[in-house]
């Protein structure tokens, strides 16, 4: 028999009763450092007082307003947002997934309004994962997510991971586009090259090709930028943001330059509750964090520091960490040899919250207000549970 909650997820049992800055608390009062974020969510950590004291002083004025007028809150993120990147203009929506849907529908009217209809189809890499909607896990192209759900919407090539090569075969007519994750998150915490993100920037110029950065888990701040694209140098002409812009609240954004976005005029695409005040209430408070001095360098910091900590690991459990990887605080630690959800049980029954990400990695996206007792913390909890581990094999 079914249960009353859609049995979409297999869900610990654990139940989490609140949580404070880089802890979380279950409903019998077990303590756990959360090294997760929510899925990359709670950049600020648990609680945040700036967000809470957000929150509070807008729901008691007002929570939602059609889009049809205007939302002051929403105008000025949208700025803040395109003053900070490449960007020229922004659509507010709830979560990663519609942020990606603005994204290949704006590729698509951008070539028909140039008289190029047939330029619909976008180039994207193996391992990727572009949201649960049925243009997102054609994108992805991943049997495990499509499996059941054809026929899939049309116009997706996917190619091996960083291949130029294979990006350039897959290139014809039809093409529109490029969408890459400049890190890959639920693929396996791979970082594309900046050489390979310049060379896919050439690419899509010579062909006239828009590029589309996939940043809803590796965006707002998690590598010690704002967007991760920007450690390559490169000028994309669409960016997708979610998860960790909102703090925790649903908002995500899909940020555009003004040649990308020209299509997009009225009537073209909408969202009921994208933008409403509450959202953008939150997503200014989160910024202001973020583009306080010194936000990003801490971030920075702390993922050499992470990154240096987690070599070390490895060096000590070298039969068992084949890889370190990632960026900032965006790190993964690839385990061949044990079932990575095995490992993040006897994390979570020590108190360390990770998650597991593909080809064989257990995955850390911890808040991004961490400092170095929160890293020391982590690997004392990751050492015991290899050490663990090990013996039980």
């Amino acid at each position: 028999m079914i249960t009353p909650l859609m049995p979409t997820y297999a869900r610990n049992p654990i139940a989490f009763e609140r949580g404070d800055g880089m802890y979380l608390y279950d409903t019998d009062g077990k303590k756990y450092l959360d090294f997760y974020s929510g899925i990359g969510v709670m950049s600020l950590g648990h609680s945040h007082p700036s967000l809470v004291k957000a929150l509070q002083e807008q729901g008691g004025k007002l929570w939602h307003t059609a889009n049809g007028f205007t939302i002051p809150q929403g105008e000025r993120l949208a700025k803040r947002l395109t003053d900070a990147c490449v960007a020229d203009t922004v659509f507010f929506g709830n979560s990663g997934a519609e942020a990606i849907e603005c994204a290949i529908k704006m590729v698509r009217k951008y070539h028909h309004d140039k008289g190029q209809k047939g330029r619909y189809r976008i180039v994207t890499m193996a391992s990727a994962f572009h949201g649960r909607t049925l243009a997102g896990i054609a994108a992805a192209g991943q049997e495990k997510l499509t499996k059941g759900f054809e026929p899939l919407p049309e116009g997706f090539d996917v190619v091996p991971f960083g291949d130029l090569e294979a990006v350039k075969a897959a290139i014809g007519p039809n093409t529109g586009g490029i969408m890459v994750e400049p890190v890959q998150g639920e693929g396996g915490i791979r970082p594309i090259p900046a050489e390979t993100m310049q060379a896919l920037r050439a690419i899509c110029d010579e062909n006239g090709l828009l590029l589309v950065v996939d940043e809803i888990q590796c965006g707002m701040g998690r590598t010690g930028k704002l967007f991760a694209y920007e450690w390559s140098g490169i000028e994309p002409d669409i960016i997708t943001a979610a998860k960790g812009i909102g703090g925790g609240f649903p908002l995500g954004a899909c940020l555009a330059t003004e040649d990308a976005a020209s299509g997009m005029i009225v009537g073209t695409h909408g969202s009921t509750y994208g933008g409403n005040p509450l959202a953008m209430a939150v997503g200014n408070a989160v910024l202001d964090e973020m583009l306080k001095p010194g936000f990003f360098d801490h971030v920075i910091e702390m993922g050499d520091m992470l990154h240096g900590r987690l070599a070390a690991l490895q060096q000590r459990h070298s039969d068992l960490i084949s890889e370190v990887r990632g960026k900032g605080l965006m790190a993964g630690i690839r385990v061949p040899d044990i079932p990575t959800r095995d490992i993040v049980i006897d994390l979570i029954g020590r108190g360390m919250i990770p998650a597991v990400a593909g080809d064989m990695v257990v995955r850390m996206l911890p808040p991004l207000i961490l400092d170095e007792s929160h890293i020391e913390e982590a690997m004392n909890h990751l050492d015991a549970s290899l050490t663990s581990l090990r013996d039980k094999k």
